[in-house]
């Protein structure tokens, strides 16, 4: 039945994206402006990392004992893994029940699957009490549906890079411009390292706003935990170098809401359980059980990553820095409209082998040929496309082991491994 409705709700608006907050303020303003009854908002932007930071701010909340609603985007496997109240994803029967309410308010205006599943977010975090709100925005920040609490009580921006250049420019100055829009007057924003061009748009908008701008230093020591503000964590939970600035996001923004009494401040030992409990699949996760998992010969290991724009993949190539101690293989599939050869670049000469799938079930798939032709361009010498993922996994197995099979190139991609993997 949920599916039969989110299948209708598509249907909606002639585009999938259309980017305006006309739209979503009118609807929501037939709603009775629930945006405007919400616990204290961090409103989170970026091109990388947004989800990885939302995932750590969660952990570090939820270690000490308040409910957070998080809404994120897309899912994975299910839809209910967009919209978390107060801790909890909600039943086919909530959603099922919150979604047709949005679409009976609505009547038949037009409005995109992203506006309507926005507002239907934004009624349930409303109605059920909880500590903060963590919206990540879902493309862009300026004209995101996301984009409509007047006073959020923080603002972060995560690393700026290349991507969705159709809908946000093909420039990172017009990408962080759109970005930076999220920003609010006087409303703290915490800003990751970025290049020096989105850096100075982030700047100048910051200063237009009066909107303290907030940099942090977190670093990873030699033994491995996280250095931030003096203090010694542990390492965060997720895998991958790159997660010690997304964890110091988080860090910096749980002390800025402290230090402005939004929120409680938070212990040392409740900051070292958050870390250590972070969850955030399909961003370098080991499989570890499955079906997938059961076709691999001994010694050897399962990866998953959904990154799929040129930073992303300059990330996994710097972790892979560190497993030289096994051949890597990939599992390749890609939306067609993605930055393939930016992709490849840094990635494409450390795989010993790959096969390219085509995204089951994805109309805007990039071909399993087309991936192939990229990733020969690119130095991967054994390049194949294969019909399925089942059928890759097959092929790449065969091959002399032990090695390190890993599954990339979109969350979409993702979605189907988790899924198929049970």
């Amino acid at each position: 039945m949920i599916d039969s409705v989110l299948a209708r709700l598509t249907q909606l608006h002639p585009k999938i994206i259309d980017l305006s907050l006309g739209r979503v303020l009118a609807l929501l303003d037939k709603l009775g402006r629930p945006q405007d009854h919400l616990p204290p908002v961090v409103h989170v932007a970026g091109t990388n990392g947004k989800g990885s930071t939302v995932a750590t701010l969660r952990a570090l909340y939820e270690a000490a004992g308040l409910r957070v609603h998080v809404y994120t985007s897309p899912h994975l496997v299910r839809f209910a893994e967009r919209i978390r109240i107060a801790g909890h994803l909600p039943s086919d029967d909530q959603l099922l029940a919150l979604l047709e309410e949005v679409e009976r308010v609505n009547g038949n205006e037009p409005i995109t699957f992203f506006e309507v599943t926005t507002a239907a977010a934004f009624l349930a975090f409303a109605r059920t009490p909880a500590d903060v709100v963590i919206l990540e925005t879902g493309l862009g920040g300026r004209l995101d549906a996301s984009n409509v609490v007047d006073r959020p009580a923080l603002t972060i921006i995560t690393p700026i890079a290349m991507d969705h250049e159709s809908f946000l420019g093909d420039s990172l100055a017009a990408i962080a411009f759109e970005k930076a829009g999220i920003m609010k007057p006087n409303v703290p924003c915490v800003v990751a390292r970025q290049l020096p061009e989105a850096d100075a748009v982030l700047t100048a908008r910051a200063a237009e706003l009066a909107a303290p701008l907030l940099r942090f230093s977190a670093e990873k020591a030699l033994d491995g935990r996280l250095l931030f503000q003096g203090m010694t964590l542990p390492a965060p939970a997720l895998p991958g170098d790159f997660q010690y600035a997304n964890a110091g996001l988080a860090l910096a923004a749980v002390d800025r809401l402290a230090t402005d009494g939004v929120l409680p401040r938070l212990t040392p030992e409740m900051l070292a359980h958050g870390l250590t409990s972070i969850q955030w699949p399909a961003r370098l996760q080991r499989l570890t059980k499955g079906p997938l998992v059961d076709m691999l010969p001994p010694g050897w290991e399962l990866w998953l990553d959904g990154g799929h724009n040129p930073h992303a993949a300059a990330a996994i190539a710097a972790h892979a820095e560190g497993w030289r101690d096994r051949p890597l293989l990939a599992l390749f599939g890609m939306l067609a409209n993605k930055d393939v050869d930016g992709y490849f670049a840094p990635l494409a000469p450390r795989f010993a082998a790959l096969r390219a799938v085509a995204i089951p079930g994805e109309p805007n798939t990039m071909s399993a040929e087309d991936g192939v032709a990229a990733a020969l361009r690119h130095g991967c010498a054994h390049a194949q496309a294969v019909d399925g993922v089942t059928a890759g996994m097959a092929e790449l197995t065969a091959r002399p082991g032990p090695a390190r099979v890993l599954i990339c190139g979109s969350l979409y991609l993702a979605g189907v491994v988790l899924a198929e993997n049970g």
